[in-house]
């Protein structure tokens, strides 16, 4: 999703790495539990190779937002990103630590500062975007066991689409559409006309 001025980092706050690569940052959720063991797993989720494995705590997200900003839509390589919102002690990675890779877009660069993207440095699956506070996990990768599973993290919350203005396709699923972020700009129709002209 596009950076909002909640995600604004000033000088000091960059972590560089001697090789492009960046390590798991130690004893830090989702990552390490070094105070406490993580929560009863309810779901289960893995990369595309399998090579990155996670389990979440809860049986819902706080919120699902589908973002069809030029950003998601090209390093998604698809119409939107569909990301929900959970607390960073609510996924725990059971296999792959070593496989992570971390990509911040502001800077067009790999190195663990968050905001950035987790993906897996293997098969290249997008996994989350992590912010200082809260995990944007990418839905598609959890094993959901049903369509109801499927619906509840899609429409929990204040579930809705921003940056709508930039679509490809037209959605027709009832949430809420924003021409950008939520609260902070128009809502839209599902089928209002888009503005000419992208890069």
């Amino acid at each position: 999703m596009p950076v909002t001025r909640s995600q604004d980092h000033g000088p000091g706050d960059h972590v560089n790495t001697e090789s492009p690569e960046e390590k798991v940052p130690p004893n830090r959720p989702p990552y390490y539990y070094p105070d406490k063991p993580p929560g009863e797993p309810k779901l289960h989720g893995a990369c595309y190779c399998k090579a990155v494995k996670f389990d979440i705590d809860r049986t819902e997200p706080l919120s699902s937002k589908f973002c069809h900003c030029r950003v998601c839509q090209k390093l998604h390589g698809a119409p939107y990103q569909w990301a929900s919102i959970i607390p960073k002690d609510s996924l725990h990675f059971t296999e792959g630590h070593d496989n992570l890779q971390f990509y911040r877009t502001t800077e067009n660069e790999r190195a663990y500062c968050p905001p950035h993207k987790v993906l897996c440095k293997k098969c290249g699956s997008p996994i989350m975007d992590e912010g200082r506070n809260m995990l944007l996990l990418f839905p598609s990768l959890i094993n959901f066991e049903n369509n109801e599973q499927i619906k509840t993290w899609r429409t929990s919350g204040d579930a809705c689409h921003i940056f709508y203005a930039q679509r490809v396709v037209d959605i027709h699923d009832g949430l809420d559409k924003w021409s950008k972020h939520k609260g902070e700009s128009d809502k839209m129709d599902e089928s209002e006309p888009t503005p000419h002209g992208r890069e």
